[in-house]
């Protein structure tokens, strides 16, 4: 924290006062030239949004970022207070960041003409220089802009003429900072209308004060391109005042949605030292995301956001730690059976098209995880064919004639030994396993050995049937009878 200092030791400082666009542009080239990461943390826009986003910030534009729900919108947006300077000078005791060489407020004016080189300088960090606001319909003027503040102007005793009895609104009061307003459609016509001049000439207006304030701001929006059409517009006027817009995206490998998820995903450092998740979980669960966003049972136009992954882990954690916790084990694995876990995290994050709410949330949310499942599956084993041919033999034949005489019963609550110890003992799939995936872990190995026999279920090949406690896999007709 820096100590308040007066005018003329800024100036003796060799402090010189920048724009805001300015200040963003140069250590945004700062950077560039350093050789250093200018937006951390955005996975997968190193070659789409971000050089979209220097530019639109060397041209000195306004920004509006459209994509659809959980696309990094809003940390795009945050990250730009990392290009802002580390402290600000302002005349101390300005609501609205007055600089000292440009005072635009009366209070920062009346104050340097009475005390000159005199005037108290107090330092803004950059942490302080952010505002956001949701566009919600019951925003309004006063809200944004301001509006006469009667209680301040009895208690100065001063006439509702005087400039000294408004009461600013976010906007003003972001002077010399980032603002950003999230779901721009949401907010109404009539509002967007007095961002007008604020965007173009710097003008506000309040009440029928004419002030002619320039404000020096940053503007972010953020808006989802399906709210054009349903739950609001943004006027053409005020898209004619935004000078770039840029399209966000979601995670176009498998690869770049687990540095995501795993960025985002709050895991306790406990929890990553007793629970072991294989990669090919990690991957089956963005495996979903991505079945989601095809599926002809879920909105496309409403998208599916990138925090169904990062709360479908969160509970893949929290069904492992149950394990731990009921089952006395001090360690444990993620299993394919855990992803039973994600069905809340899955039905609460898509938007379902009518035939998708004809078949129910819960039915969709397993029919994407059997899908995740077959496209896993296909990338490693051999595809499993719809028909089996009198006398040919195929790789899965002495696995599905297994369960013509067993079955096999999976508890969630099982430790790792007598869990893996289960599977160890069905011969075929061990072979099955080994001849297609030896180069994998034997973490991947297992877990493989699970992504199998959900195949063959999916497949119809053998049954599967569920109680609150566990899986049991048996042969279509005759399963019941092994078991009684």
């Amino acid at each position: 924290m820096k100590n308040d200092i007066t005018f003329k030791e800024l100036k003796k400082s060799g402090y010189t006062h920048k724009t805001i666009n300015e200040e963003i542009q140069a250590n945004l080239i700062a950077r560039i030239k350093a050789k250093e990461p200018v937006f951390e943390g955005l996975w997968g826009y190193e070659d789409t949004v971000v050089p979209q986003l220097k530019k639109a910030i060397l041209a000195g534009h306004h920004i509006n970022l459209l994509g659809l729900r959980g696309q990094a919108k809003t940390r795009i947006a945050r990250s730009m207070v990392n290009l802002l300077d580390e402290y600000m000078p302002i005349v101390k005791g300005s609501e609205i960041n007055d600089s000292p060489f440009h005072p635009i407020s009366k209070y920062a004016k009346d104050l340097i003409d009475e005390l000159g080189d005199e005037t108290p300088i107090s330092w803004v960090h950059r942490s302080h220089r952010f505002y956001e606001k949701l566009a919600t319909p019951d925003v309004n003027v006063a809200d944004l802009i301001g509006d006469i503040d009667p209680i301040k102007a009895a208690t100065l005793k001063l006439p509702y003429s005087d400039e000294r009895v408004l009461h600013y609104g976010m906007i003003p009061r972001a002077n010399r900072s980032i603002f950003v307003l999230n779901e721009l459609p949401d907010l109404q016509a009539r509002i967007q209308v007095s961002l007008f001049n604020i965007l173009q000439e710097g003008d506000i207006q309040i009440r029928g004060f004419q002030l002619r304030m320039p404000l020096d701001i940053q503007f972010v929006f953020t808006a989802n391109p399906e709210d054009y059409t349903n739950r609001g517009s943004i006027v053409t006027p005020l898209k004619d005042r935004i000078g770039s817009q840029i399209f966000t995206h979601y995670p176009k490998t498998i690869a770049l949605a687990r540095q995501i998820t795993e960025q985002e995903a709050l895991i306790s450092a406990e929890d990553k030292a007793q629970i072991q998740i294989p990669d090919l979980a990690k991957d089956l669960l963005e495996e979903v995301a991505f079945a989601a966003r095809v599926s002809e049972y879920v909105d496309a136009k409403s998208g599916v956001s990138a925090r169904l992954t990062i709360s479908a882990m969160e509970n893949l954690i929290a069904a492992a730690k149950l394990r731990l916790i009921e089952s006395g084990a001090e360690r444990t694995t993620v299993r394919l059976l855990d992803f039973m876990s994600i069905i809340p995290s899955i039905t609460g994050k898509i938007e379902l098209v009518y035939e998708g709410e004809q078949e129910g949330a819960d039915y969709v949310a397993k029919i994407l995880i059997d899908k995740a499942v077959m496209t896993q599956f296909e990338s490693l084993f051999p595809r499993i064919s719809k028909l089996e041919k009198e006398g040919i033999k195929t790789p899965y034949t002495d696995l599905i004639r297994w369960f013509n005489k067993n079955y096999l019963e999976l508890n969630y609550n099982d430790t790792d030994e007598e869990f893996y110890a289960k599977l160890d003992k069905i011969e075929p799939l061990t072979t099955v396993v080994e001849e297609n995936t030896s180069e994998l872990s034997k973490e991947d190995q297992n877990f493989c050995k699970e992504l199998v026999l959900w195949a063959l279920t999916i497949s119809n090949k053998i049954d599967k049937s569920e109680n609150q406690n566990a899986f049991t896999f048996d042969s279509p007709g005759i399963g019941q009878f092994l078991r009684n």
